[in-house]
This record gives structure tokens, C-alpha cells and sequence, in this order.
């Protein structure tokens, strides 16, 4: 029989206002108790303080419990009951994983239950025959306000969605495990879900929403298995400190889950791995886990070895980055960064004509020696300096173009590049205009690259941007044809002047069986769109000749000359206008 006694007086609306605290609300208490005279003296010590629900049996207990254990705040429970015994209520509110953080206060005479109830997980006694009300309801009253503590503090540390630990308090509990296990070998390791967003956006949220889920009861899993913590630190990011393992195929494995309902390898969500095995316990804790997406972003778009590992040469390259972005500044006051000219030829006449050239940007640190554009171009591109850098070349080439002019009594174009950070830049038309006119240059004189890559973002946008600029009289290059997709389509529509051919395609289509067919296919789509071909890389007078041949326009390579500073540059130019 289930019976509630609820004594608080009717609130009446109408005459006094309502007080939304939580210091006023009552909670509510079940009591498991068939004996009459011991639920008369339990209502009688509670009674006005909490609201109470009174069972006498252990199946009436588990439906209470089972519909109403979120309203639930504590579970008085007395062994001795017909039908199911209160141990057997312990515990299955105990192995429930929705039911186990109910707090249980059991009500025995036997001393000898007590152990294996605190075993089962019972939080507190209540000895019979009963203690002064006053125990009772301060025993009560401290378990409750313990439990909502703990509650509060698991509300906190725990993501809301997938219940794994958030970053925050991640940080804390891998210290603890450090302190207790300090000479035990560990690793830090990082999880991510490739192209998360495009399954968020294929399948919608709550898919994506599910997903996480999924992985994180995989992840749950593993902990109980393997030992160590999970954490999840981002959108798509997962966090695992554990003892050093041998096998991080099978863990990958087991943390991978399908996007349909079914199991199909082709349904099933791809992730990476970033690890730090066996990790420095001198680094800080975030410090390590730095290197694990270190290792994990060195995998990104592989497929077949999803798998990355840190090692030293990572933390000698992020070293070297973080010296560089540094010096930047220096470098550009002091111009450390020397500006390289490579010509290109007009090979349509029978002796090939020079009509301009690239420029190409070095860096001659102080300290480093020379380095290498590939090594600082794609490190400025991300933290965003690659718009200064440019702003500095596109001014160098200005000047120099001057320089010629006077000097060699010719006009000579220069290609710069144009990053794709510069095209969304709402000040870039100006920007270049007021370099041309500091250094009396028409437009013309001043040649934009932008890569392919970049027409394929926001192309309403780049696309506009840079028919203003053709319209101000700037001649535009589309560099690294032929690296992407969508080259073709995008032929249609988009303001270019001229075509320059992807460096490794031209490599490829001369080496091994010579297969030159669709090379000769994109020049003859150019010519159709009358827009001339400028072929880069080109290092034989084979590979000039075949090029020719098929109608390519211009050439630039080491046949002509490799990138040369200022100065070798005009000796150049003298050479070849003698």
C-alpha cells in the first residue's frame, strides 16, 4: 500500500506571492516500512518538514522508485519486508545505472547487516529501535544536503550531452592519477571525428547528437576495461589519459561507431588519433595533450594510417613555428625577407621572348640562415601574418618594376600572390591601388595569383572581388591549375586573365610513360575559353618542346633560370636583351 502524507497548507495565489527559492521547497522522502507503529513514529519526526511517501513492500518501493526517483531525495529502507527483502532493493537501486545516485539510509537492529549494506552502497543507518527525533532529522537532513552537493559537482565536471568529464575538471582528475601513480607509464591520446560537421549537416543534429553518444558509452567502456579517463574537449574531440598501452589499433577500433543504425563499414564514422605514448610527466597536463592533436592533426585526410604519433621532430617543428612567428616582426622592420624574381617566356615565337616574371618571397633570418617559404608560408597563413607578408612583397615587386624601368629602359609585369585571407579584406582594392601610384605603375603592371583553392570558398563573393579588380586594371592569374575539383566548372564564370598549370601535374604528366593527354586537354579547355596557359616547373627542353606543341603559352623553370634575388635578376635581363 502507498500512501502520501503531505501536510504543507494550500498556497493561496491570489494572496501571497509566491517565493521561487529552493531553500523553501520541501523534498520529498520514500519510506519502506510495513511495521504500523514504526511508520506512525517516522511521520511523526517528518512529518512537516518533508513530504513523505510511505510503501510496506519491496515491489511497491522499486515502482515509487522507478517512476519518481528524480523528484526522489532520499530512500529510507527497512531490511525486514514481505516479498522482496530490502537488501534485494538496495540492490537493484544500486546496480540501476539511472537509479544508483539515489541515496539509501537503511533501517536495521542488526549490526551485522551494516557491512554488507555500505558494501551494496547504502550511504547511512538509522539503528532500531529509533534515536531522538532530533538524530533522525539531522541525519537526514545532512544526507541530503551531501547529495546535492555531489550532484551539483557532477552537473559541473560532466559534459551534458555524452556524461563524460568536461576539459575543466578532466585536468584535475589526471592530476590525481599522476599523484597515485606517478612512476607508472602513461600516454595522452586524442580522438577526432573527420568531417563532423558534414554529418551534422548530411544527417542533421540529432544525429550528430547521437553519435557522441555512442562514442562516449564506447569510450566509457574502455575505461572500465583498460583503466584511465575520458574527457570530452570539444564538439568532436575526445581526451583519453590511460595507462601506456601496446595496441592503439584495437582502441580506435573499439571507440568507432556506425552512422547508420546498422554496422556497415561504409556507414561508419571515420576518426584519427593523436598520441603521446609514454608521456613526460614534467610537461604540464595540457601541455601533453597539446602534442596528442599535434600527433592528430599530422594524420588528417589519411585514411589508411588514421593513427599519428608525437615525437620529437613535432616539438622541434613547433618550436621552430613559434620562433618564427616571433620574429616576425623583426623581420619585416628589419626586411630580412628577400623577394626572388623568376622569369617567364613567351614560347609562341620561334626564340622565346621574356614577359614577365614571379615574384617569390625567401627569408634570410639572422640566425636560421635562409628558410624556406614552404616551411613559414603555410605557418602565416594560419595565424593570419600572411597578410603583412604580402603587403611587403606586393610593395618590393612595385619598387623593383620601378627600378627596371629606370635602370633597363624596360617594363617588365610582376606576378604577386594573393592569399586567400587578402580577397576578404574589404580595404585590398585600395591597398594595391595606392602601391601602384606610390611607384607610377599602371594597374597592368602589377599581375594577382590566387590559387585555385581559394575560387571554391564564398565564390559570390571571391568572385566579385575580383572582377572589381579587373576592373581597376589588374591582370589575374589563376595559380595551381589543375590541384583541384572543380577547375572546370568554375572556368565558366570566373574574371581570369590567364591559366598557370599546377607544378607536380606538369611533373606527372613527363615522368614514368610520358602521358601527356590530359595536360593537352586543359590546354585546349583554356584556348576554348581564350585564356593563355602559363606552364611552371618546366626543367627540359623536351618537356618545353611537347608543351609547345600542344599550345601552352608561356613558360616558367629552371630551363629559363631558377628564382633569382634583384640583382642576378637584372644581370639576367641584360644577358638576355643584349
Amino acid at each position: 500500500m502507498i500512501k502520501m502524507n503531505n501536510e504543507r497548507p494550500v498556497n493561496d495565489m491570489t494572496n501571497k506571492k509566491t517565493k521561487f527559492r529552493m531553500s523553501d521547497e520541501r523534498r520529498k522522502i520514500l519510506l519502506v516500512e510495513d511495521e504500523i507503529i514504526n511508520q506512525e513514529l517516522m511521520k511523526e519526526s517528518l512529518s512537516g518538514i518533508y513530504d513523505l511517501i510511505v510503501t510496506e513492500t519491496g515491489e511497491e518501493a522499486m515502482d515509487v522508485v522507478n517512476e519518481q526517483h528524480q523528484t526522489l531525495s532520499v530512500v529510507i529502507l527497512d531490511l525486514n519486508l514481505p516479498g522482496i527483502s530490502g537488501i534485494e532493493v538496495l540492490k537493484r537501486i544500486k546496480e540501476s545505472p539511472v537509479l544508483s545516485q539515489l541515496p539509501v539510509i537503511v533501517m536495521t537492529s542488526d549490526d551485522n547487516a551494516e557491512v554488507e549494506c555500505l558494501t551494496l552502497g547504502a550511504i547511512d543507518f538509522i539503528p532500531k529501535p529509533y534515536p531522538a527525533t532530533e538524530v533522525i532529522r539531522a541525519r537526514i537532513r545532512r544526507i541530503i544536503e551531501l547529495s546535492e552537493n555531489r550532484d551539483i559537482l557532477r552537473f559541473t565536471e560532466r559534459d551534458h550531452l555524452t556524461g563524460l568529464y568536461n576539459k575543466e575538471f578532466f585536468y584535475r582528475y589526471v592530476a590525481q592519477l599522476d599523484l597515485y601513480n606517478s612512476d607508472a607509464p602513461a600516454d595522452a591520446i586524442i580522438f577526432d571525428i573527420n568531417h563532423f560537421r558534414m554529418i551534422n549537416e548530411r544527417y542533421g543534429k540529432d544525429k550528430g547528437d547521437k553519435i557522441l553518444k555512442l562514442v562516449a558509452q564506447k569510450a566509457l567502456a574502455i575505461e572500465n576495461e583498460a583503466g584511465g579517463i575520458f574527457c570530452r574537449s570539444g564538439p568532436d574531440t575526445f581526451m583519453y589519459y590511460c595507462p601506456h598501452l601496446s595496441d592503439y589499433e584495437s582502441v580506435l577500433e573499439s571507440l568507432s561507431v556506425s552512422v547508420s543504425d546498422g554496422e556497415r563499414d561504409e556507414n561508419r564514422i571515420r576518426m584519427r588519433m593523436g598520441v603521446y605514448s609514454d608521456v613526460d610527466k614534467t610537461l604540464d597536463i595540457e601541455r601533453r595533450f597539446d602534442c596528442a592533436k599535434m600527433a592528430s592533426d599530422a594524420v588528417k585526410g589519411n585514411l589508411t594510417h588514421p593513427i599519428g604519433f608525437y615525437d620529437r621532430s613535432m616539438r622541434e617543428s613547433e618550436i621552430l613555428a613559434e620562433q618564427l612567428i616571433d620574429d616576425f616582426r623583426d623581420a619585416i622592420r628589419e626586411k630580412q625577407f628577400a623577394v626572388f624574381y623568376q622569369p617567364k617566356f613567351n614560347i609562341r615565337p620561334d626564340n622565346p621572348v621574356l614577359c614577365s616574371a614571379e615574384a617569390l618571397v625567401r627569408w634570410k633570418h639572422p640566425k636560421l640562415g635562409m628558410i624556406s617559404p614552404g616551411v613559414f608560408i603555410p605557418l602565416f597563413e594560419e595565424n593570419g601574418l600572411i597578410e603583412q607578408l604580402d603587403h611587403y612583397v606586393w610593395s618590393q615587386a612595385a619598387r623593383q618594376i620601378t627600378v627596371w624601368k629606370e635602370k633597363l629602359n624596360i617594363s617588365l609585369p610582376v606576378s604577386v600572390n594573393v592569399s586567400r585571407i587578402d580577397l576578404y579584406d574589404p580595404e585590398l582594392e585600395s591597398k594595391l591601388l595606392k602601391i601602384a601610384e606610390e611607384e607610377h605603375l599602371n594597374s597592368g603592371e602589377l599581375m594577382l595569383e590566387i590559387t585555385e583553392s581559394a575560387y571554391s570558398e564564398d565564390q559570390d563573393q571571391i568572385v566579385k572581388k575580383v572582377t572589381r579588380l579587373r576592373e581597376l586594371g589588374f591582370k589575374i592569374e589563376m595559380d595551381d591549375f589543375g590541384s583541384g575539383y572543380s577547375s572546370l566548372s568554375m572556368l565558366s564564370y570566373m574574371p581570369i586573365d590567364a591559366l598557370k598549370l599546377d607544378m607536380q601535374f606538369i611533373r606527372s604528366a613527363f615522368k614514368g610513360r610520358m602521358d601527356t593527354r590530359l595536360l593537352e586537354a586543359m590546354i585546349r579547355i583554356a584556348e576554348a575559353f581564350e585564356v593563355p596557359t602559363i606552364a611552371e616547373g618546366v626543367e627540359t627542353e623536351e618537356q618545353v618542346t611537347a608543351l609547345k606543341r600542344m599550345g601552352c603559352d608561356i613558360i616558367q623553370g629552371y630551363y629559363f633560370s631558377r628564382p633569382l634575388p634583384a640583382d642576378e635578376f637584372e644581370a639576367f635581363v641584360r644577358e638576355k636583351t643584349k
